[in-house]
């Protein structure tokens, strides 16, 4: 069996259609939108809406961790602005050519940008959508947990830590453990372009130790400080920044 795992796909539809060449089974980890590209400020829904000259803007004050000041230029740009209308009708856009460039089957889960209550307008047959829960490809247990933890950014689906640990026990004994966020060891967390600590999960890293699954599949750190590392018997790996580099994880066995 071989299955290929895919995180962070920001709008790369055309790659995400060829993702599941050569495998069994395709597997997402969340963040399908895109909502800003901090490599090209042209593209996303922020510089449709407000041009690429407020996108260099928002970006430098996200980059230099000055979050209060780029919320409060943010404000003044939405005000006015109907933030909910706008904002879904973009994602609705992006949605409808994600979830038709998907494989048959796919299973996937949420990312912190992403809007789950969307999500059933464009799910079709053979995609599977997991959050808090399991399934078994080939004799092996993957558990997905969706979203994110709350941050200076306030992404769409940031959830408190409680009710996160609640999805991450539900799954119960693994052999993949499968989530958008990485466990919470400063190695996997640190951005090295960004520059900051992008939040991970003290209940994966838990997980991780007491369950002992063979691998922890993770996205979010777009450029990580080390994209695998051991803990244990686990192997975790950041599976990549998929809308840059295009290519999906493989695994196989």
């Amino acid at each position: 069996m071989r299955v290929h795992v895919v995180s962070d796909v920001h709008g790369n539809s055309r790659d995400l259609a060829r993702a599941g060449e050569g495998a069994d089974a395709l597997l997402c980890l969340g963040d399908l939108v895109l909502f800003l590209d901090y490599a090209d400020h042209s593209r996303g829904i922020f510089p449709e809406l407000f041009g690429e000259e407020n996108a260099d803007r928002i970006v430098g004050l996200r980059t230099a961790c000055r979050f209060e000041e780029a919320r409060a230029f943010g404000a003044r740009l939405w005000a006015g602005v109907d933030r909910r209308s706008a904002i879904e009708g973009a994602v609705r856009k992006q949605y409808a050519e994600l979830f038709a460039a998907f494989p048959q089957p796919t299973y996937a889960t949420y990312g912190n940008v992403d809007i789950p209550h969307l999500w059933p307008e464009y799910v079709r047959p053979g995609i599977t959508v997991l959050d808090g829960e399991r399934v078994e490809l080939d004799g092996r247990v993957f558990g997905f947990v969706g979203g994110g933890l709350p941050s200076p950014m306030r992404t769409p689906y940031e959830i408190d830590e409680e009710t996160y640990a609640a999805k991450v026990a539900a799954l119960g004994e693994v052999d993949v453990l499968c989530s958008h966020i990485p466990p919470d060891v400063p190695e996997l967390c640190y951005d090295t372009v960004a520059r900051r600590f992008e939040r991970g999960s003290s209940a994966l890293l838990e997980a991780i130790r007491e369950i002992r699954p063979r691998y922890a599949l993770f996205g979010h750190v777009h450029q990580p400080l080390a994209r695998r590392m051991r803990i244990g018997r686990t192997e975790c790996v950041n599976v990549g920044h998929f809308a840059s580099s295009g290519r999906p994880w493989a695994l196989e066995w």
